[in-house]
């Protein structure tokens, strides 16, 4: 099982390259940290493709008013959290971010 992430931008029409984002499994009554990344060129996070996620909640974290700043905008939405949950550790999952400066969309699926 793998994830595989990646980050729009619908105000240029492009892929949304240098977000930050840092992905997070829940435990006990809080979240853990399994990694941080940031979008290539195409807006892909590629880190955790190879990695093995077992059932259970986790979340992306990704730091949209870093990236927005650095355009020289403000964003209403300082972070955009995806919570999922993998249900079957055979398959491999697929979160996708459109991002503005005041709304969000998300798309998530499994790549089976």
């Amino acid at each position: 099982m793998s994830i595989t992430s990646q980050a729009l931008d619908s105000v240029y029409g492009r892929s949304a390259a240098g977000v930050r984002a840092r992905l997070e499994q829940a435990v006990d009554l809080g979240w853990r940290r399994l990694g941080t990344a940031e979008t290539d060129a195409d807006g892909c996070i590629a880190e955790w493709a190879a990695d093995h996620f077992e059932r259970g909640l986790y979340r992306i974290v990704f730091d949209s008013d870093h990236y927005f700043v650095g355009l020289g905008l403000s964003a209403a939405y300082p972070e955009i959290t995806v919570m999922f949950r993998i249900a079957d550790e055979s398959d491999s999952y697929r979160i996708q971010v459109t991002l503005s400066p005041h709304s969000y969309s998300i798309y998530f699926g499994t790549d089976n």
